[in-house]
């Protein structure tokens, strides 16, 4: 029972970090991102939001993978790189989307990049399922920064 409460908890912390996100981004998708000159290969708006609930399950799971682990539960440390980067990730939206600062989102989602890296080294040396629910995550991340980058360029 305690493992299934914390799968639970483990799975709710990146989705409520995915909901605070989202009240940045939701606003903007239809008025000021609309206006926003976008590269050719920009994926339709609807794709992000299954993209992304599919990511916060596998970080979630990644997550609890770690957390479950009696002795490494303890060690807070190893936690650390976790909750940096889902702080950068949900950062992201309200710097790009709230803050419309699409040059500082840019350099937020470099960060966000090696946080997201440094997550999955980590994780790695605990379980290495854990680190590879990560490499889903990452992936997408490097294309939203090279998305990121264009629409940086472009407008």
């Amino acid at each position: 029972m305690e493992n299934y409460l914390k799968l639970v908890i483990a799975i709710l912390i990146p989705f409520c970090a995915g909901a605070v996100g989202s009240y940045f981004t939701f606003p903007e998708i239809d008025s000021w991102y609309q206006l926003l000159a976008k590269p050719s290969f920009n994926p339709p708006n609807w794709i992000f939001g299954p993209v992304w609930s599919f990511l916060y399950l596998l970080i979630g799971i990644s997550f609890y993978l770690i957390w479950k682990e009696k002795e490494i539960s303890k060690n807070l440390s190893i936690y650390k790189y976790f909750f940096i980067q889902l702080v950068l990730n949900t950062s992201w939206s309200l710097v790009f989307f709230g803050l419309k600062n699409i040059f500082f989102a840019l350099l937020l989602i470099i960060v966000l990049w090696f946080s997201i890296l440094l997550t999955i080294l980590s994780f790695y040396k605990v379980s290495r399922i854990s680190a590879y629910l990560l490499i889903p995550y990452l992936i997408w991340v490097s294309f939203a920064t090279i998305l990121n980058y264009y629409v940086y360029i472009l407008n």
